[in-house]
C-alpha cells in the first residue's frame, strides 16, 4: 500500500513539472486515441496467445491451441480451408469457423476466446534509465508512466529515445490499416516491417503528443546514453562526464571537484579525435578565467588532462577504459507486470 503511494505521488509530481501540456495545451482530437488503439490492439489475436473454439452444445469439434508460424489456428479439424486468426478479434475467427463447421452442422454456433495472454512478448526498457527491466504488460501503458516507474532518467541521458517495434510481434500494424489515426511518429522502416521510433526527450517534458507513444509487446525501449568526456590529472574527482550539452572547459573542470593545490592551471591538454588522427589542443585555465581568451567548448570523446607540477605533461593520449552501462542480456532484466 506505501509502495503505490509513493508510485502515485511520483507519477503526479511527474505530470505537474514536466508534463502541463497534457492537462492544459489545446490538440486537434484525433481520429482514434492512442490508449484505444493500445486497447483494441491488445484484444486481438497474438501469435503465442492461446485460443479455445467452443461449439455451443457440442465437444466433438471444440479445439484449443495456438497459431502456426503463419497465423493460423493449428490443427481445427473439419473445415476445408485453414482458418486464419492473428491480428484479428475473436468474433471474426468465431464466424469464420461457423462458416467452416455450417458443412457439417446446421447453424452452428461458435465462440472463440483469448484463454491465455501471459506468453506475449515481454517490452524492454533500458539504457540511460535508472531501473532497466521488462514489463508484461495488461493494460494500455504510454512510455512516460514506464519511465515513471523504472526510476527517471540517469545522468547519462542524451537526450534521445528510441523504440524498436518489430511487427510480427503485436497487432499495431493491423489496427493504424484499419483505423488510420492521426498519430504520427518519427519513424525509420525496416525491410521486414518494423521499424525505429525516435523519440527527443524535450518533446515529450513539453508534452507533444506524438512524443507518447503508447507502449506494445515486444517493444524495445532504448534510453539513450550520451556519449563521454573525460576529466583526468590534477582534478580532485577524475571521472567520465556526458557530452548531451555543450560543456566548456571550465564547466567540466568544475564537475570534476576543481584542481588539486599541485595542480597546474597554464597546462591543460585536449586530446580530440579527427577521423583517425588525434588533435592535441593547449589552454590555460588562467587566461580562460581572466578573459584574455575564450572558453574551449568540449567535444564528445575529448580527454582532458591537467598537469600536475613535478609531473611530465603527457605527449599522447592516454589509453582509457570505457565503461559500458548498457545492458547487453535483456534476458536477466527483472520483470514486472503491468496491470
Amino acid at each position: 500500500m506505501e509502495s503505490s503511494k509513493q508510485y502515485q505521488i511520483s507519477y503526479i509530481f511527474f505530470c505537474i513539472l514536466f508534463l502541463p501540456n497534457l492537462f492544459f495545451a489545446q490538440t486537434p482530437t484525433p481520429e482514434i486515441s492512442q490508449p484505444d488503439i493500445a486497447k483494441t490492439e491488445a484484444n486481438l489475436i497474438h501469435l503465442s496467445d492461446l485460443i479455445e473454439v467452443d461449439v455451443i452444445g457440442s465437444t466433438e469439434f471444440d479445439w484449443r491451441g495456438t497459431l502456426n508460424a503463419e497465423g493460423f489456428l493449428e490443427g481445427v479439424d473439419f473445415v476445408d480451408n485453414p482458418i486464419y486468426a492473428l491480428c484479428r478479434d475473436e468474433k471474426a475467427v468465431a464466424a469464420e469457423v461457423a462458416k467452416g463447421y455450417s458443412k457439417l452442422l446446421r447453424n452452428p454456433q461458435v465462440e472463440v476466446r483469448i484463454l491465455d495472454r501471459s506468453k506475449r512478448p515481454a517490452a524492454i526498457l533500458y539504457g540511460a534509465i535508472k531501473t532497466p527491466q521488462r514489463f508484461q504488460l495488461k493494460r494500455p501503458i504510454a512510455l512516460n508512466e514506464l519511465i515513471v516507474v523504472s526510476g527517471g532518467f540517469t545522468d547519462k541521458v542524451s537526450g534521445e529515445i528510441q523504440i524498436f517495434r518489430q511487427q510480427s510481434l503485436n497487432c499495431f500494424q493491423a489496427i493504424i490499416e484499419t483505423e488510420k489515426p492521426a498519430e504520427k511518429f518519427v519513424t525509420t522502416s525496416q525491410a521486414n516491417g518494423s521499424n525505429y521510433i525516435n523519440i527527443k526527450i524535450s518533446d515529450l517534458l513539453t508534452g507533444k503528443k506524438e512524443s507518447n507513444p503508447n507502449i506494445l509487446d515486444g517493444d524495445i525501449i532504448t534510453v539513450l546514453e550520451a556519449q563521454p568526456i573525460y576529466i583526468i590529472g590534477g582534478v580532485s574527482n577524475p571521472k567520465q562526464i556526458s557530452s548531451r550539452s555543450q560543456i566548456t572547459l571550465t564547466r567540466a573542470i568544475d564537475s570534476a571537484g576543481g584542481l588539486l593545490k599541485n595542480a597546474d592551471a597554464k597546462k591543460i591538454t585536449i586530446f580530440r579525435r579527427e577521423g583517425s588522427e588525434t588533435k592535441i589542443i593547449e589552454a590555460d585555465l588562467d587566461k580562460i578565467k581572466a578573459r584574455q581568451t575564450d572558453d574551449i567548448t568540449l567535444q564528445a570523446f575529448d580527454i582532458v588532462e591537467v598537469t600536475q607540477t613535478g609531473r611530465e605533461k603527457r605527449r599522447f593520449p592516454p589509453v582509457l577504459k570505457v565503461i559500458d552501462t548498457t545492458e547487453k542480456n535483456t534476458e536477466k532484466l527483472p520483470l514486472r507486470v503491468i496491470d
